[in-house]
């Protein structure tokens, strides 16, 4: 069975899939597509933590499915700018898993993760899976994976098409 280990940039996929379709993210839909005959090494889920009753539970949804959920605290600049990016959280653990896996899963379409995909299908052999929004993910980060999976229909939640 496949080892696979699930990282997901949740700002960038609330963020990504709100601004196109107008609507959620099907984290259920994913994980029975994503993990259907894989074993789960790792999976998880980084966020930014605001203190807010709703994102708590949509935490706590992220759990009940099967993810770790990472936070961050939410920084507010004093020039009214907004801090609480994953990147480098994200990269370290990638780099930690992809010694005991087949496949990672990344959830995101920053371009900022390519040199890191590259790394890991390089040095480890382990083939990296991107899914993203179509035309809000990368074409560094699609044209560095082995396989990119488009957000669409059939991973969205609570649309009004």
């Amino acid at each position: 069975m496949e080892k696979v280990a699930i990282f997901v940039d949740v700002q960038n996929i609330y963020y990504t899939v709100r601004d196109t379709y107008g609507c959620n993210f099907d984290y259920n839909a994913f994980w029975a597509e994503a993990t259907q005959g894989r074993e789960v090494v790792a999976a998880y889920a980084y966020a930014i933590h605001r203190g807010d009753e709703k994102q708590g539970q949509f935490q706590n949804i992220l759990r009940g499915i099967g993810f770790e959920v990472k936070l961050k605290p939410f920084i507010q600049r004093s020039d009214g700018s907004a801090k609480g990016d994953w990147d480098v959280g994200i990269t370290l653990d990638v780099i930690e898993q992809a010694p005991d896996v087949d496949r990672v899963i990344l959830l995101s379409g920053d371009g900022d993760f390519d040199l890191l995909v590259d790394k890991v299908q390089t040095k480890y052999g382990v083939d990296v899976e991107i899914y993203g929004v179509p035309g809000l993910t990368a074409a560094s980060l699609i044209n560095t994976a082995h396989f990119f999976r488009e957000i669409e229909e059939t991973l969205l939640l609570n649309c009004k098409y």
